[in-house]
């Protein structure tokens, strides 16, 4: 995990990259495609500016694997969250904590409220040396549930479904209207 200071401020900027950290890419490509998605050490990551600020972690929502590179960045109760936009599960940018909407019966009126599922998704280090960007990974021995899209479990059974998407989608398009 990330210390105290880390996690309140998860972009830094120095002289030189800190050791073992990942290039990503020059600050203004980022910044300019608001969204970069990389394999790096083995890991897919997705780093995106939001209102100046870069933010990364794994790419693929920690609920069935959605494109968060696809996702609205919305704000819920005062955190900027990225929404999946395949389920709309809703991701702090700082923590990865997964947000749900809850209901308490007994109050009058019920009133709904943003409540914490926890830590789902994992965040990594980005700082920014000389316009360059990096990343570092959280390095936490904790599972975090988005650990499961980094796994070679995961990539074989995706590589298994890509020659049938790929041979579908041929016979779709070579069909004459």
């Amino acid at each position: 995990m990330f210390s105290e200071e880390e996690q309140t401020s998860p972009t830094s900027s120095s002289s030189s990259p800190p050791p073992s950290s990942h290039f990503i890419g020059r600050k203004e490509d980022v910044i300019q495609a608001k969204r970069v998605t990389k394999l790096v050490g083995g890991r897919d990551v997705l780093v995106l500016c939001h209102q100046g600020k870069l933010h990364a972690m794994d790419m693929r929502c920690y609920h069935t694997g959605g494109p968060l590179k696809e996702g609205d960045i919305e704000e819920f109760d005062g955190r900027m969250c990225i929404v999946c936009p395949w389920h709309k599960y809703k991701i702090t940018l700082a923590e990865g904590e997964g947000l749900y909407q809850a209901v308490n019966p007994s109050a009058t009126p019920p009133k709904p409220t943003w409540r914490s599922k926890g830590v789902k998704q994992r965040v990594h280090q980005v700082t920014e040396v000389n316009r360059d960007v990096y990343v570092t990974f959280n390095d936490s021995p904790d599972t975090i549930d988005s650990d499961f899209y980094q796994t070679e479990r995961y990539r074989a059974t995706m590589n298994m479904a890509q020659p049938k998407t790929k041979k579908l989608h041929e016979k779709v398009t070579s069909r004459k209207v």
